[in-house]
């Protein structure tokens, strides 16, 4: 029993914590009934007071979960508003950017046409110029001659004569003499002198008197005309007075008529050698030498008048033009070379004008270019380019845009470059002045060269053009090129020459893959490329194995696409095994007419990985020509597509156009004639014969020679025509054999 006092104290001491926590502070003694057992009591408030904490810690997370919903709800919300701020904020920059961009573009335009007019105006003025020259010039000539003319008015009977000087009379009066001389004694031999310089002045009777001159006497004028025209005198239609003047009466009118015929004489003899000084240069023009007598006949005076046509002139018959040497053509125009950035910087573009100057400087060093007849180049008709290009094409690119052809809105998009010019995309530049006459005049000099070797004036060629065309499709520049000059001119060998069969052979380390868009369908011209792919990474990302053409066009498009990177890079081995097992076996089925070589030598040792990256020599490159001229009677032309190192460039060219030339290769290195093609290598020439293996039966046979070197595969060769010449002559002494032992059976008798 406790003390109710005590009981009570102590419940006022533990109020205040009731007051704190009054769930957990109470008093059992008063709520529970006294008969209860203690025991059930504790047992019964634990199961309680745990079910209230579990409720009272659930509470809190609870919350707490939810307040960090709420939160991160909260956080999408500012997130999305600041998403939709960046996406406004890129839009108006992106915007702002684009009217920059067009500003720029039409000041650059603008700023093309004012120096175009520029120099528009210039040209008129340096032509104004030279006419205004010229027309003081004739002034001059005019006034010289009216002041000569004046002074021979003016100047007094003993004065020396401007024109006949006193010893050129002297000389005269002597060769008056000796010409009497002669003329007695052909006279007595009989003989005539039709030429007589005295018939170059003589003139009908009635038309004027005869002009006396001063060292001529009347007795020498009546000995002349005693004698027969035949004999060196007058003709009969001659009139000479009978009586010598008398010169106190007729002194005035001799100064007179001396006086007009002196003028005669300067006017004629200048017109003369004007028109023979005309006559030399449209000769010389022409390419014809023409060479005049040093002096003319002398007739009684120098300064007497003489018509054009009385001078033998030596002037050789014109010859036919020349028919150009049946050899290797060369095509070249520096105009080429104005296609080049605004920049003028050479190094940040590779290709450059620097690149067929250099090869054209190259072969006349070698001696090589004078060994081939070199064509004249040409610009390519509109009509031409759209035989590969679509009309707005031709126009955008093909045509000055300066010139207002085109509406605004096909006006071409060009993009401001890095170094300050403009192009049509990152890497290949447009200049609006030099650009299309450049890629017309490239297009224009295959075009040239193809024609002439496919109808035989030429056996093949070599094209020194830029810039290069085989990745220009239908409607899209690009990878430097903006018109396919070796595509169009197998378009135009079919439709002017009717061509039936042509080879396209692109061994540009990139795919052309505008020359495959032209031909795709078309079961008449077989594409065949060798290339980088690496499954589609290196550029233009086309030419996959399995694109083998469409239409009638399958299996006329064969890509040699090499794969496997730069590890290790491809060179002189892999290329000649796969001209080995593929390029040469299908060529040779499709036995072509003409031979087309896109020529690019960026797969030559020298350029980066970017550009290239293999390690082909310029050696390879003279022996894979030399194995394309034995299709098509020997009609191959190259020509030139990529290639940026300048040495390698020079020198791949300098030996294919010895190989076309027939002239003596250098040997390939013993090493290079041991070595194995790579194993990647091996798998790309194995995937590309198991693809056209059902399109070409040089295709369908087995080939484990794939993976052996040139010597190797040479033995082979030679080991499989002694089979096969042996096999021949077993099957030759079987049937003689059995001929000797299986008698024919006599016919029975009639």
């Amino acid at each position: 029993s406790s003390n109710p006092r005590a009981d009570k104290v102590q419940m006022c001491r533990s109020a205040p914590e009731q007051a704190v926590n009054p769930l957990f502070l109470v008093d059992i003694n008063s709520a529970l009934p006294l008969r209860l057992p203690p025991a059930a009591i504790p047992m019964d408030l634990r199961v309680d007071q745990h079910h209230h904490q579990q409720q009272l810690s659930m509470s809190p997370s609870a919350a707490r979960e939810q307040q960090l919903q709420q939160e991160l709800l909260s956080l999408k919300q500012k997130q999305q508003i600041q998403r939709q701020h960046l996406i406004a904020e890129f839009q108006r920059q992106h915007e702002q950017l684009n009217r920059q961009h067009e500003a720029q573009l039409q000041e650059h335009v603008k700023h093309q046409q004012e120096l175009l007019a520029l120099k528009h105006q210039q040209e008129l003025l340096e032509h104004q110029r030279k006419m205004e020259k010229h027309r003081l010039e004739q002034e001059l000539e005019k006034h010289q001659r009216e002041q000569k003319l004046l002074l021979l008015k003016n100047k007094e009977r003993g004065q020396e004569s401007a024109v006949a000087s006193t010893e050129v009379k002297m000389r005269l009066q002597e060769f008056v003499l000796n010409k009497k001389k002669a003329l007695a004694q052909r006279s007595l031999n009989h003989g005539g002198l039709p030429n007589d310089p005295r018939y170059w002045y003589g003139e009908p009777t009635g038309t004027r008197q005869h002009q006396s001159h001063p060292e001529e006497t009347e007795e020498e004028l009546r000995e002349h005309q005693a004698l027969s025209p035949q004999d060196g005198g007058f003709p009969c239609g001659f009139a000479i007075k009978q009586e010598p003047p008398d010169p106190q009466e007729n002194q005035e009118e001799d100064m007179q008529q001396e006086l007009l015929f002196r003028q005669q004489a300067i006017l004629l003899e200048q017109q003369r050698i004007h028109q023979l000084r005309n006559y030399q240069a449209s000769m010389e023009a022409a390419g014809l030498s023409i060479t005049f007598p040093g002096h003319r006949p002398l007739s009684r005076a120098q300064s007497s008048p003489a018509s054009a046509s009385s001078f033998p002139i030596s002037v050789p018959p014109p010859e036919p033009p020349t028919k150009p040497r049946f050899t290797t053509g060369l095509v070249y125009d520096s105009l080429m070379q104005k296609h080049q950035c605004m920049c003028g910087n050479t190094h940040t573009h590779p290709e450059h004008a620097g690149r067929v100057q250099s090869i054209w400087s190259r072969l006349q060093e070698t001696g090589l270019r004078g060994q081939c007849e070199c064509i004249r180049g040409r610009k390519a008709t509109l009509e031409e380019l759209q035989t590969v290009h679509s009309e707005a094409h031709v126009l955008l690119y093909g045509t000055n845009p300066l010139r207002q052809k085109l509406d605004c809105s096909v006006t071409p998009m060009l993009v401001r470059l890095p170094c300050g010019g403009v192009g049509v995309d990152s890497d290949t530049i447009w200049n609006e002045v030099h650009s299309s006459t450049a890629v017309r005049l490239a297009v224009g000099s295959v075009v040239e060269l193809v024609f002439k070797v496919a109808t035989g004036e030429l056996k093949n060629g070599f094209a020194v053009v830029r810039p290069p065309g085989h990745h220009a499709e239908e409607s899209t520049p690009m990878g430097f090129c903006y018109f396919n000059s070796v595509a169009i001119a197998a378009r135009l060998l079919q439709q002017r020459l009717n061509v039936c069969k042509i080879l396209i052979v692109d061994w540009d380390v990139h795919h052309g893959n505008g020359t495959q868009q032209a031909f795709y369908d078309d079961p008449n011209v077989l594409y065949l490329s060798l290339h980088r792919y690496d499954d589609g990474n290196f550029f233009p990302g086309s030419g996959a194995p399995d694109e083998v053409g469409s239409g009638p066009g399958v299996g006329f498009n064969v890509n040699m696409a090499f794969t496997g990177g730069l590890d290790p890079p491809m060179g002189d081995a892999e290329y000649l095994a796969a001209f080995r097992s593929v390029v040469m076996p299908i060529a040779n089925e499709f036995s072509p007419d003409v031979v087309l070589v896109s020529s690019g030598f960026d797969a030559v040792e020298g350029h980066p990985p970017p550009l290239g990256g293999y390690t082909l020599t310029s050696k390879c490159f003279g022996y894979l020509t030399r194995q394309l001229m034995t299709l098509a009677e020997g009609r191959v032309v190259l020509a030139l597509e990529g290639g940026h190192d300048l040495m390698a460039i020079c020198d791949a060219s300098e030996a294919c156009v010895s190989a076309l030339l027939g002239n003596q290769l250098d040997p390939l290195p013993q090493t290079l004639l041991e070595q194995r093609p790579n194993q990647n290598a091996v798998c790309s020439i194995e995937k590309v014969i198991e693809t056209h293996s059902k399109y070409w039966r040089s295709m369908q046979r087995d080939s484990p020679r794939l993976g052996l070197s040139v010597l190797e595969a040479q033995r082979g060769d030679s080991d499989e025509a002694e089979t096969v010449s042996a096999m021949a002559s077993l099957s030759v002494a079987n049937k003689q054999s059995r001929s000797e032992e299986e008698p024919m059976e006599e016919e029975a008798p009639l």
